[in-house]
């Protein structure tokens, strides 16, 4: 029962599309005006600057506390993690 419908539905949508040609059919873009269309794009543009500008302050921050993390460190912690690395004098 529900497979007929599909196979209906499919059927009436394909003979709608058939008939517009495809200089009538309007896309998204033809319906908006183009003041709207801009002020989308400057709106898409403004968004993604915005969000590079947080990574990049994120990517800053993460570098920060990571330098913290390794001047705060203590002896032990240091020699535990170098060890015999260091060059002797």
């Amino acid at each position: 029962m529900g497979k007929k419908r599909k196979q209906q539905q499919q059927r009436m949508d394909s003979s709608l599309t058939a008939t517009l040609p495809k200089q009538e059919a309007m896309t998204l873009v033809d319906q908006l005006g183009g003041d709207v269309l801009a002020k989308l794009k400057a709106a898409k543009q403004d968004l993604a600057a915005k969000e590079q500008a947080a990574e990049e302050e994120r990517q800053a921050k993460l570098a920060f506390e990571r330098k913290q993390r390794e001047k705060n460190k203590s002896f032990e912690e240091l020699l535990n993690e170098y060890g015999d690395k260091g060059s002797k004098f």
